[in-house]
């Protein structure tokens, strides 16, 4: 019995209940005496008596499984060597999970007449599309085996716990229906429950994505200087190849800041001022007919994917402004193909409808008394927008504006095939730099040990980066709050 199956069946269940517990509470309902909650309120109450608790027994009971089924695996396989790295066992699990995968799709027959080696199976699972690396041993064959024995086994006990929790809160609910029942009170402090379980998420999420990062700068900073790392000026990792002894290396952040800075500057430089006039001008000029086209227009250039914008600055942006800075210069192209130009016009066009469309809501939101009130006192259209709109919606601008340099700060893609991979402290805007976001890519691919320096290094620069857009967040809230006190 699958997972998967048995949802739906609690989901019926939930439904039936939904409207037998409706249909329940109008049969109550006669006349004499009012309902407390309304009959909806009823079903509704049934429906998660009924779906709730089944619903959540197998979340928890699927993440129990999935324990039970590792930890039944590693007792099974080979006795480890102590010089043996967890990431083996960790890729022998892996395995063995894909085999199970694999072996759940054979047909009676073929589970019958099993292959014993793995070089037999790997072909025969291939032609049922699971493709698996060719570096899997023979014993692994049995415990996978074993592997779906296990959790057929565990699926079925907690699917028919869930079917027996399930009716059990259907009947629970509907004996529950009645007059004076306060079926609109429970549903609400259900829902706030489930609004405030999804708020402690979120904030879970964010503490989780900090510590888990924190931990391994920790790690990386036993290995390389503070010092070092936060005020180097030289970036040359020298990658190692797993389990070889390589050399330290020089991890200076400076330069992956600078062009990460530089480049989300030029992109900014190009995008704003784009950006916000289209906004005025859609907010305060355009007719309906014109912005109605305008916007949309403008809105498809946050639908492109990166790498198209990549493409674009590796084919036209780049070589278009190296030839052209030939052609002015008499044949020497002072501008590289690849450069901080190239990515900040690219990232600025992407930026575009970020600015524009965030800008025009917000001006668009500022009250038409203000400007009735201006135009009333003499001035023009353009002084309105000067000294009245623009200071209104300055706080919203200035948050629209953080969003842009965020989304410029974590871009990848462009900053790969517009402006290269070289970590360059320079100030000419014609050469090539990189970004910490393509150092992060960078040290997390490729044959390395992880608990080595080399990868450990791009969760210092994840945190790093993470501060920075704190600190702009931070910014931002204070110049929000200091026109906001002004203009409400």
């Amino acid at each position: 019995m699958s997972t998967s199956l048995v949802f739906l069946i609690v989901v019926a269940i939930g439904v039936v209940g939904y409207f037998l517990g409706r249909q329940r509470a109008l049969s109550k309902d006669s006349g004499s005496v009012k309902l407390h909650s309304l009959p909806h309120y009823h079903g509704w109450w049934v429906f998660l008596a009924s779906a709730l608790p089944a619903i959540l027994f197998l979340a928890v009971w699927a993440a129990a499984t999935s324990l039970y089924l590792e930890r039944t695996a590693i007792s099974e396989l080979p006795a480890r060597t102590a010089d043996t790295v967890i990431a083996s066992q960790s890729l022998e699990l892996g395995m063995v999970s894909g085999i199970a995968r694999g072996l759940n799709k054979l047909s009676s027959e073929e589970k019958a007449n099993l292959p014993q080696t793995f070089a037999e199976l790997r072909p025969l699972l291939s032609a049922k599309g699971v493709a698996l690396a060719q570096d899997g041993q023979d014993y692994m064959i049995p415990i996978a085996v074993e592997w779906n024995k296990n959790s057929v086994r565990a699926n079925t006990i907690g699917g028919v716990i869930a079917l027996a929790l399930a009716v059990a809160g259907a009947i629970f609910g509907l004996s529950g229906v009645h007059v004076r029942a306060r079926a609109r009170n429970n549903v609400e402090r259900i829902i706030l429950g489930a609004l405030l379980a999804a708020s402690t998420i979120a904030i879970l999420t964010t503490v989780g994505i900090i510590l888990s990062m924190l931990f391994q700068t920790m790690t990386f900073f036993q290995s390389v200087s503070p010092a070092g790392f936060f005020f180097g000026t030289v970036w040359d990792p020298r990658f190692a190849a797993a389990g070889a002894e390589g050399s330290q290396g020089q991890f200076g952040l400076i330069p992956l800041l600078g062009g990460t800075i530089y480049i989300a500057f030029v992109a900014m430089l190009f995008a704003v001022p784009v950006g916000l006039f289209s906004a005025i001008y859609m907010a305060e000029y355009a007719s309906p007919r014109v912005r109605s086209v305008v916007k949309p227009l403008l809105e498809v250039l946050a639908g492109i994917p990166t790498i198209v914008y990549g493409f674009f600055a590796l084919v036209t942006v780049g070589p278009f402004l190296r030839d052209l800075s030939a052609a002015l210069s008499g044949g020497y192209a002072f501008i590289q193909a690849q450069s901080v130009l190239t990515a900040g016009i690219v990232m600025g066009v992407m930026l575009i409808p970020f600015v524009s469309s965030l800008s025009d809501d917000i001006i668009t939101a500022v009250p038409g008394s203000l400007r009735d009130g201006s135009l009333g006192l003499g001035s023009t259209r353009s002084e309105t927008i000067r000294r009245v709109v623009l200071p209104a919606a300055l706080p919203g601008i200035v948050g629209a504006l953080l969003l842009t340099a965020s989304r410029a700060i974590g871009e990848t893609m462009i900053v790969v095939l517009a402006a290269g991979v070289a970590a360059n402290i320079n100030i000419n805007p014609f050469d090539a730099m990189t970004t910490i976001t393509v150092k992060i890519v960078n040290q997390l691919t490729g044959d390395l040990e992880f608990n080595s320096p080399q990868t450990l290094v791009a969760f210092a620069l994840g945190l790093t980066l993470f501060f920075i857009t704190l600190a702009m967040n931070i910014f931002a809230l204070y110049i929000v709050r200091k026109y906001r006190e002004q203009y409400e």
